[in-house]
């Protein structure tokens, strides 16, 4: 417990005179959705699809924390992203209910059109974890189901996240897949070859998650 307290300790030291040159990077975007569980109840035909206030180009990561409450075992989350200059080429997670927790990742291009490249179809995620999908022009897509990397640099050529949708019926006849709870949705992006120095917090932040957690499950073992 005391190494956790000294990691918190120098992550809040640390953290302080970073963020005050996060400002430094002009093309730095944190935008934070929340959608509510009723967005969901609806098939794919009957989606909205939201403008995002600011596209998000160059170098982009989502994190997705998904606390809706299930209402039926047949019951899905799915997210989309469009492309800012292309709106038939998104970027899909859908998250299902218990037990089976199925997780799937595809991706929709001009070229290959409708293409699942990662199906999970038993505890594919779980809500003690967020799943992360994360771009770069250069290294393409990486998708974390939050416990492990499920999608590894896939090309997809150039995207820029300019709007989103959300449904998760397959059927207008099936009940409702969602009763309670929401998704809440972050959105980071920037160009790191105007101020590299800008994304340090992140690359902070994600390190201490990942040593918190190892200590975590090394006294658990213990």
């Amino acid at each position: 417990m005391k190494y956790l307290l000294t990691l918190v300790l120098l992550f809040g030291i640390t953290m302080s005179p970073i963020f005050a040159i996060e400002s430094n990077n002009p093309s730095l975007i944190i935008n934070t959705i929340e959608i509510p569980s009723y967005e969901f109840n609806k098939v794919l035909k009957d989606t909205e699809i939201i403008q995002m206030e600011r596209p998000h180009s160059v170098s982009w990561q989502v994190t997705i924390d998904n606390r809706l409450l299930y209402a039926n075992p047949d019951g899905n989350a799915v997210l989309r992203l469009y492309d800012k200059d292309n709106p038939d080429k998104f970027v899909e997670v859908g998250m299902g209910a218990k037990p089976n927790e199925k997780f799937w990742v595809a991706v929709q291009t001009p070229k290959e059109g409708y293409v699942v490249v990662h199906d999970d179809l038993e505890r594919g995620w779980s809500q003690n974890y967020k799943p992360i999908i994360s771009y770069t022009e250069r290294a393409g897509m990486t998708v974390n189901n939050g416990a492990r990397i499920v999608v590894s640099n896939l090309d997809i050529g150039e995207f820029v996240i300019n709007s989103y949708s959300v449904h998760g019926m397959e059927s207008s006849t099936d009940p409702p897949a969602v009763n309670s709870g929401s998704m809440t949705v972050e959105f980071i992006s920037g160009d790191p070859a105007k101020n590299p120095f800008a994304f340090i917090p992140f690359y902070i932040a994600a390190g201490v998650g990942i040593i918190v957690a190892t200590l975590y499950l090394t006294k658990k073992r213990s």
